[in-house]
């Protein structure tokens, strides 16, 4: 098992969400902000739209379990990972979580080096 280093503080989460990459699937939401760190860390989140403690304390466990065993294998270094869970994360099939879990990450993967490689505009 890889160990997960998790984002200590709200701070790290909003600068996150701020960031503006975000991958909306039907499992969860995940969000990913350039950091420029020695490794890559991991935020997750669930809110009471989700349901009572123990559907939000499930879906928190599937997603740990999913960023231990996928995440962990395609997640760049100097990024931070915010995996917000949906109303479906605590119900949805396993391999459609890792499904959509590869489609998240490699749609912010572009994004970034997108950005990245985009020339700078001067004025």
């Amino acid at each position: 098992m890889t160990a997960l280093v998790s984002i200590p503080s709200r701070a790290g989460f909003l600068a996150a969400r701020d960031s503006g990459m975000k991958a909306v699937s039907r499992g969860f939401i995940l969000q990913a902000a350039p950091t420029g760190r020695r490794d890559w860390r991991l935020g997750l989140t669930a809110t009471r739209k989700i349901g009572n403690a123990v559907r939000r304390n499930r879906a928190r466990r599937r997603l740990r379990a999913l960023a231990r065993t996928e995440l962990a294998r395609r997640a760049r270094t100097g990024i931070d990972y915010v995996m917000i869970a949906r109303q479906g994360t605590a119900d949805r099939d396993w391999n459609d979580l890792v499904s959509d879990l590869g489609k998240a990450v490699g749609y912010l993967h572009r994004t970034m080096d997108r950005e990245a490689s985009a020339p700078v505009e001067t004025s």
